[in-house]
């Protein structure tokens, strides 16, 4: 039988006990346990979480995956609805928003959450909202496109919404706490149902609807605080997907293509990998929360909730079998 060190040119290490940081890769023999371990990782996978208390689509969410909060959507009818995420359950909050809303953005965090733009009943709205933890206080200067599809991301006083419609728009708009202030740059490619993450001085925009010639994209533009650059595009070209994480270590997840999807993408700054693992309910028009190893998805026609942990290392026992 041919030996270890013969096959991978190096010996096993002994050891008392299992080394602090392992490499993925690494193997040692375990003199105290007496057993063969070695550094492998983890499968990235979704796993089923407990449903939102009101199912509903074309709704925003904010936070990470163990203090998230979703918030507005179409029941229908129109909902302001506002709920949060522990990492187990989703408690809903008797007072939601004050402009009950679909097809908006949010970003932020769960104490500390902003929404803006969607589509009232039936005009669409550029009222821009803050949470505190507790309660939506609206804010009397809002959006200056007004627009619904839009996307947005970054924090309560750091904020920047892009795309939307109608008509489809790449209108870029920045949020310092208080005023909303307009980039004469917009994003390079027109469009509405689009997806964000990151923050607004590292923004990252994809996939979306473009109309003319009214198809799924998957265009990714990258938003440095002043000007947005096309980036390689997503390989599964979707409206209404979702999305996580930040400009250089992004997630995007579901949509409708058609038909309505389950595809799940990372983005590591520069290009898009499909990941083999799916979300076990396909849709679209969901909301997301997270980072790009701890994501949420929630919502759309159901009120499905899933988690998403990325591919991780992990000590695993080496046997013969």
């Amino acid at each position: 039988m041919a030996e270890y060190i013969n096959i991978r040119g190096q010996s096993i290490e002994v050891v008392a006990s299992d080394p602090a940081n392992p490499t993925v890769g690494q193997i040692w023999y375990n003199s105290t346990s007496n057993t063969l371990k070695g550094e492998g990782l983890q499968a990235a996978a979704w796993a089923t979480g407990n449903p939102l208390n009101t199912a509903r689509s074309d709704l925003a969410g904010a936070g990470i995956q163990t203090a998230a909060l979703a918030f507005g959507g179409n029941v229908p009818p129109n909902t302001g609805a506002t709920e949060e995420y522990d990492g187990t359950n989703w408690t809903s909050n008797p007072t939601g928003l004050n402009t009950a809303r679909r097809g908006l953005a949010g970003c932020g965090t769960q104490t500390a959450g902003l929404a803006f733009g969607g589509l009232n009943t039936p005009p669409v709205t550029g009222a821009t909202e803050e949470y505190d933890g507790s309660t939506w206080a609206s804010n009397p200067t809002g959006l200056n496109t007004v627009r619904r599809y839009l996307a947005g991301c970054g924090t309560q006083t750091a904020a920047v919404a892009f795309g939307g419609g109608p008509p489809v728009t790449g209108a870029t708009e920045e949020y310092d706490g208080s005023t909303w202030t307009s980039n004469p740059t917009g994003l390079n490619t027109a469009r509405r149902e689009v997806a964000g993450c990151g923050t607004q001085t590292a923004a990252l925009g994809f996939g979306g609807y473009i109309a003319p010639p009214s198809v799924a994209t998957g265009a990714t533009e990258e938003y440095d605080g002043s000007t947005w650059t096309s980036s390689n595009p997503l390989n599964t070209a979707r409206i209404f997907p979702a999305g996580a994480g930040t400009q250089t270590s992004a997630l995007a997840f579901g949509g409708f293509i058609p038909p309505t999807t389950g595809a799940t993408e990372l983005y590591d700054g520069s290009s898009w990998t499909t990941s083999p693992a799916s979300l076990s309910t396909a849709r679209a028009a969901l909301g997301g929360a997270g980072t790009s190893s701890s994501a949420l998805a929630f919502g759309s026609t159901s009120g499905a909730t899933e988690e998403w942990t990325g591919a991780s290392p992990v000590t695993k026992t080496i046997t013969a079998s």
